[in-house]
């Protein structure tokens, strides 16, 4: 019998998972860590903790399921998307790492704008300048840490510099070099012209992979440390909502992948680079080879919810919080929830956004605005759909539903109706870290492709199809579409 591991590498932890070479899951090991905020919109970390973290959890991975290190076949990496991590000619990390949730470079989002022109740069790249990215986040130690750019030979992801660390090779995979939008999409490598307009140069830059190719092996120092055996081939993986595609089975065209926690994540398999002409969805390659994906993001999904519980009931479990909402009739009597909470990235990338109920009167009660929230959020999740159509993507036959919030029978019912497609409840629930070790397993040669691992690994547990609400939310959908122009006046004034 041969083994993979999956490593995660995210912001708050990094997990090691143990996986058969039939899909089953034989253990999970994972180490939590910090991030730093030295300045307001700030977000760092040292990389140093991905490495121990890396090597406590594979450790303890290890020791729970006492397999035999030699039946370890290979090792597949994902984590954490966009953060800038510089190295210097020595390998030696230069200055804490900047994250993705890292808001400081809105200057620098617009000097890439202005040196490439917005509709060009969203034409190569498949996006727009946001902050999140890591070229803005280059661009901005070139101008604020001169003295650190001129030491800088080497320019890595987080993932990848926890495989530099692993193999000493400088590499990287395409799902998450795009995110970098340094990639020109549609040829799947870093882009000549976004590299020169933002002076950046190309040999900092690691080899791009697809997910399931080697990219080194594993140094016999680094297996000692680790426990493991010299030379096991480490595969490129993918970003970590790429990874986690894998491990739900959205690998193919017409099956979304809906993470549902505490943000929202729609994520659309395409043939093809397809791109939102106005860069409100985010367009990268995919961790399948020859694949590319569509993605929008909502801040406050299942995070809605839990700030309605904790405001307004916080002692209260969920399923006695939801029980009532479920005898509410559908679109909640008029009543509407905008759940921007914390600002909006999809469709509206507005941070001034504000959350909001609207049509109160005196017949609404509590289970009114529960309801409410659980249809807001699906509202504005269905944004993300409307975005993909009107961008190209074909039909969508199927959506599978992940995190916390997938957990209610009411709330799946109802993005069945709002969305009028299929939702479904699958078997796998390591996400990321699991589809990190199926791309790792097809590398090996154990699957033909990514799309038969996750045909002879992961099951539908669970289908819920569009109701009799589905006419009512057609009806009241274009309502909720009108709030957010309607109000954007008023969250930029009470904001600013």
């Amino acid at each position: 019998m041969a083994y993979f591991i999956g490593i995660d590498t995210s912001t708050t932890a990094t997990k090691a998972l143990l996986m058969d070479e039939n899909g089953g899951v034989l253990g999970v090991a994972s180490k939590e860590y910090s991030f730093e905020t030295p300045q307001p919109l700030w977000s760092e970390q040292d990389p140093a903790l991905w490495w121990q973290a890396t090597v406590e959890s594979v450790r303890q991975v290890l020791a729970k399921t006492g397999v035999e290190v030699a039946s370890i076949k290979g090792i597949g990496l994902t984590g954490q998307m966009h953060g800038l991590v510089l190295l210097d000619e020595k390998g030696d990390v230069l200055r804490p790492a900047i994250l993705w949730n890292d808001g400081r470079t809105g200057p620098q989002c617009d000097t890439i704008r202005l040196r490439l022109g917005r509709e060009k740069l969203i034409q190569i790249t498949g996006n727009d300048a946001l902050t999140g990215f890591t070229a803005p986040k280059i661009l901005w130690v070139q101008e604020h840490e001169p003295e650190i750019w001129k030491r800088a030979r080497h320019i890595l992801l987080p993932k990848d510099y926890l495989r530099f660390r692993l193999t000493g090779e400088f590499a990287s995979d395409r799902a998450g070099g795009s995110g970098t939008i340094l990639f020109d999409l549609a040829k799947r490598d870093w882009s000549p012209e976004m590299l020169a307009a933002l002076d950046i140069p190309a040999e900092f830059l690691p080899r791009t992979y697809e997910g399931t190719d080697v990219t080194g092996t594993l140094s016999p120092a680094v297996a000692s440390e680790l426990g493991l055996s010299a030379n096991i081939p480490i595969f490129g993986g993918g970003g970590d909502q790429a990874a986690a595609a894998v491990g739900t089975g959205a690998v193919r065209a017409g099956v979304v992948s809906l993470s549902l926690g505490t943000s929202g994540v729609v994520f659309a398999t395409t043939d093809g680079p397809v791109i939102e002409p106005e860069g409100r969805l985010h367009a990268f390659c995919h961790s399948v080879p020859g694949k590319w994906h569509l993605m929008g993001v909502m801040l406050s999904a299942a995070g809605s919810l839990r700030w309605h519980r904790d405001t307004f009931a916080p002692n209260l479990a969920y399923d006695k919080l939801l029980a009532p909402a479920a005898e509410i009739p559908a679109g909640s009597d008029g009543l509407f929830f905008l759940p921007y909470l914390t600002g909006e990235r999809t469709p509206h990338p507005d941070p001034l956004a504000r959350g909001a109920f609207v049509g109160l009167t005196v017949r609404h009660g509590f289970a009114h605005l529960t309801r409410a929230v659980l249809e807001g959020v699906a509202f504005g999740l269905r944004d993300s759909f409307e975005l993909m159509k009107s961008a190209g993507l074909e039909t969508i036959t199927q959506v599978r539903v992940t995190g916390g919030g997938a957990r209610s029978p009411l709330w799946r019912q109802i993005l069945a109706d709002v969305f009028g497609a299929e939702i479904v409840t699958v078997n796998t629930e390591e996400g990321a870290a699991y589809g990190a070790a199926l791309l790792a397993a097809t590398g090996s040669g154990v699957f033909p492709s990514v799309e038969a691992a996750c045909d002879a690994t992961i099951r539908i547990t669970g289908v819920t199809g569009p109701g009799e609400d589905s006419a009512v939310y057609e009806e009241i959908y274009p309502l909720y579409r009108g709030l957010y122009p309607a109000l954007k006046p008023t969250f930029t004034a009470i904001t600013t």
